[in-house]
C-alpha cells in the first residue's frame, strides 16, 4: 500500500508540474473555467467597439403586442434562452429578455464573430486594402503558401476549405479549440497550423482559419480588429452600446473566431445590413455584390464530414432553406443566432445557453426550428 501511495503521490507531482508550465497556461484556465459560457468575457482581457452614433430602433405600431407562443415556450426555458429579439421592415416588432438579461447586457457571440469577420474582409476589399477574395494569403502572412501547387487565398479562408490540419474540437482540454479560447498566444496557435491538402477542395469548419483571416486583416488595414469593425461597421450602424471582443491577453489579439461580446438588440443590425445589401442610412458601408457570394454557399466544395456538396456555407456565414424559405445566419455554438430572412424584411435574434445535439438533414442544430417558428408566428401575428 505504501508502494501505491507513492506511486500516487508521484504521478500527482508530475501532473501539477505539467500543469503549471508556463506553455499550459491555457490549460490551467480551462480547469478553473471549465466550458465556455456566454456570460465569461470578465475573465479575459478585452477591447471595446466603439458605437460612436448610438441610435435605437425604432419601434414597429405592433411592438410587442405579440407573444411567443405557447407550445415553444417550454423549449425556450430547456435551452436557457436569454434573449428573443425580432426586426420587422427595420423596426423593432418584438423583444424578451429571461433572467437577469435585458436589451443591453453583453452576451458572447461565439462563432457568429465569424461573420463580422467576414464583413470587414468585405469592407477591406471595399477600401482597396486587399484586392479581392484570390488574393494569395501570403501576400500578408508569408508562412502560408498553399499545397501541392494550390495557393491558398482569402476565399479558401472565408469559405473553410483551407485544407490545414486545425482539429475543431470542444470537448478535449487540449485540443486547438481549447487553446485559443483559454490560451494568451493566438500568434503561435495559428501560425502553427500545417497545410496538409489542397485549398478549395473540402469544406471542413475550423475555428484556427478565422483566426488566420484576422491576422490577414491587421496586416492589410494596420489597425486593430476592433477598431477597424468600430469604424467601417458598428458605428455606422448605430450601434446602441459598445461592444467588447475579447482577447488573448492585455494589449493582445482579438479571439476574432469568437468572443464578440453585445446585446440582442445590436446583433441584429448585422442581420439588418444583410437586409439592406450593405445600405445603412443611405451609405453603402459595404459592396452588395460581396454580401451576395458571403451568403451563397460554394457548392463546389465537398462538406467534408458528411461527403457530399457544402449547400450550407458561404462566407463564414451558414445557409438554409426553412419551408419555402432561404435564410442566411450567424451562428454560435451555445444557440447564438441571427437570422436574415428576405421573404419577411426581418431578422430573428436568438442568444441563450444551448442549443440542440441533434442535426437535421441540412445539418444544421434542430433547435434552430423553435427559433424560426416562434418568430415567424410572431411576424405573421403581425400582418
Amino acid at each position: 500500500m505504501k508502494k501505491w501511495g507513492v506511486a500516487i503521490l508521484l504521478v500527482l507531482g508530475c501532473l501539477a508540474a505539467f500543469i503549471t508550465l508556463p506553455s499550459n497556461y491555457y490549460l490551467r484556465r480551462a480547469l478553473v473555467h471549465l466550458t465556455p459560457k456566454i456570460d465569461q468575457y470578465p475573465i479575459f482581457e478585452n477591447r471595446t467597439v466603439k458605437a460612436g452614433n448610438p441610435s435605437p430602433w425604432e419601434l414597429s405600431p405592433q411592438y410587442n403586442q405579440r407573444a411567443i407562443p405557447e407550445q415553444l415556450q417550454a423549449d425556450f426555458t430547456k435551452y436557457g434562452t436569454v434573449a428573443f429579439v425580432v426586426i420587422k421592415d427595420n423596426r423593432l416588432l418584438f423583444e424578451s429578455y429571461w433572467d437577469t438579461y435585458s436589451s443591453s447586457s453583453l452576451s458572447n457571440s461565439f462563432s457568429m464573430a465569424k461573420s463580422i469577420v467576414a464583413l470587414a474582409i468585405g469592407c477591406a476589399i471595399d477600401d482597396g486594402l486587399i484586392r479581392n477574395v484570390h488574393q494569395p494569403v501570403s501576400d500578408f502572412v508569408p508562412g502560408f503558401q498553399g499545397f501541392d501547387g494550390e495557393v491558398l487565398t482569402i476565399k479558401h479562408l472565408l469559405t473553410m476549405s483551407a485544407g490545414v490540419d486545425f482539429e475543431e474540437a470542444y470537448t478535449s482540454p487540449f485540443s486547438p479549440t481549447t487553446k485559443l479560447y483559454y490560451g494568451n498566444n493566438l500568434e503561435h496557435i495559428v501560425y502553427g497550423m500545417k497545410e496538409i491538402e489542397k485549398p478549395g477542395v473540402n469544406f471542413v469548419y475550423q475555428s484556427g482559419v478565422t483566426q488566420l483571416l484576422a491576422f490577414v486583416l491587421e496586416k492589410a488595414t494596420g489597425e486593430r480588429l476592433s477598431d477597424y469593425v468600430s469604424r467601417k461597421l458598428w458605428t455606422p450602424m448605430q450601434a446602441e452600446e459598445n461592444a467588447l471582443w475579447s482577447l488573448d491577453k492585455a494589449n493582445g489579439m482579438e479571439k476574432a473566431y469568437c468572443c464578440f461580446n453585445s446585446n440582442a438588440r445590436d446583433f441584429a443590425r448585422f442581420g439588418q445590413l444583410l437586409l439592406n445589401k450593405g445600405y445603412w442610412n443611405g451609405k453603402q458601408l459595404i459592396s452588395s455584390a460581396y454580401l451576395e457570394e458571403a451568403t451563397t454557399p460554394d457548392a463546389s466544395l465537398v462538406f467534408a464530414e458528411y461527403n457530399e456538396p457544402n449547400q450550407c456555407y458561404g462566407y463564414q456565414f451558414w445557409h438554409l432553406k426553412y419551408h419555402d424559405l432561404e435564410v442566411s445566419y450567424m451562428r454560435g455554438i451555445l444557440g447564438q443566432y441571427v437570422f436574415v430572412i428576405p421573404e419577411h424584411n426581418a431578422v430573428i435574434v436568438r442568444l441563450g445557453e444551448k442549443r440542440s445535439e441533434t442535426r437535421t438533414s441540412q445539418h444544421y442544430p434542430d433547435d434552430i426550428d423553435i427559433w424560426l417558428k416562434a418568430g415567424l408566428s410572431i411576424l405573421d401575428m403581425s400582418n
